[in-house]
């Protein structure tokens, strides 16, 4: 397990990490999500022991997070980095060998991950003459070549095409299965909401929310359902139970007030309108995001 307790890092006059605390089992995607500047890099970096808290401590399995805990870690970095010149074989191997893997077990590591994202075509080639997503593979390859018990993946999916990405999820998802720890941090809403069973949002150096994602949804959701109909419905936006009505070309989604029980509002427009379909809408993450974010600016 590993856990965050009181971080917090200072930079001049800047609070990038205020108190901030959470726990990641084993088995779990934990996802840090927040705006640009909120500090999810600064906090991430401190993890690895890439910067020094100001304050706070962190333990992996118990243990106080030292040097000795990097060949444990495997880190996908947002900012990518690699040798451009070399062959791509040349470069896993050299990375594995930063994390004291022997190379003829990273050899077969390496040819085993190059088939499994279908770019072992690859092997001879310089870095260059691969596409940025398949670039994006060997920097994926490098974090994980060494079995990590702990992986940091900070925006994984960025540059990916459809396709690239299922593969790096179903790999990532394979992970959990092993009981990896993983964090993931992401401005990508959707993958988040797939993927992640705890989420911590933080603005501006503060924790906002922590918990699982449907506490999530529950405490910040929006009490909205979708209608399909055939009609006038100008009218339901009047009604003193809906907050607002978003209308579309075949249907509306209505919010209502959050007192308010769906099924009561159905019973109100059934026989004004002809009703083809009534569903009550789970918010998005992306949705509750956005909302709880301007709601911690207040």
């Amino acid at each position: 397990m590993l856990i965050v307790e009181n971080l917090r890092k200072e930079y001049k006059n800047l609070v990038a990490v205020d108190n901030i605390s959470f726990k990641v089992e084993e088995g779990r995607i934990f996802g840090i999500l927040g705006p640009n500047g909120a500090g999810k890099t600064t906090t991430i970096r401190t993890v690895l022991n890439i910067i020094k808290p100001d304050s706070g401590k962190i333990s992996f399995n118990g243990k106080p997070i030292t040097n000795k805990f990097f060949n444990t870690m495997g880190y996908l970095p947002e900012e990518r980095g690699l040798y451009k010149k070399s062959k791509v074989i040349d470069v896993i191997l050299y990375f594995a060998g930063l994390k004291q893997m022997p190379r003829k077990k990273a050899l077969l590591e390496a040819k085993s991950w190059l088939e499994k994202l279908e770019i072992g075509q690859y092997y001879d080639k310089k870095v260059e003459e691969l596409s940025k997503g398949n670039q994006q593979k060997i920097q994926f390859i490098i974090s994980v070549i060494h079995n990590p018990a702990l992986l940091i993946l900070d925006e994984p999916f960025t540059g990916f095409d459809p396709i690239s990405q299922n593969l790096i999820k179903e790999m990532i998802l394979s992970f959990v299965t092993s009981g990896k720890i993983i964090i993931l941090s992401t401005h990508q809403m959707e993958t988040a909401e797939r993927l992640c069973s705890d989420i911590l949002l933080i603005n501006e150096g503060k924790e906002v929310y922590k918990g699982t994602l449907n506490n999530l949804k529950r405490n910040f959701g929006i009490n909205t359902v979708k209608i399909e109909f055939e009609g006038d419905g100008g009218f339901i936006s009047s009604l003193p139970v809906v907050k607002n009505v978003d209308r579309y070309s075949n249907y509306a989604e209505v919010h209502l007030n959050d007192d308010v029980n769906p099924s009561d509002f159905l019973k109100m427009i059934v026989n004004k309108i002809d009703i083809k379909n009534f569903s009550v809408l789970e918010p998005t993450l992306n949705k509750i995001f956005i909302d709880v974010i301007k709601q911690s600016k207040k």
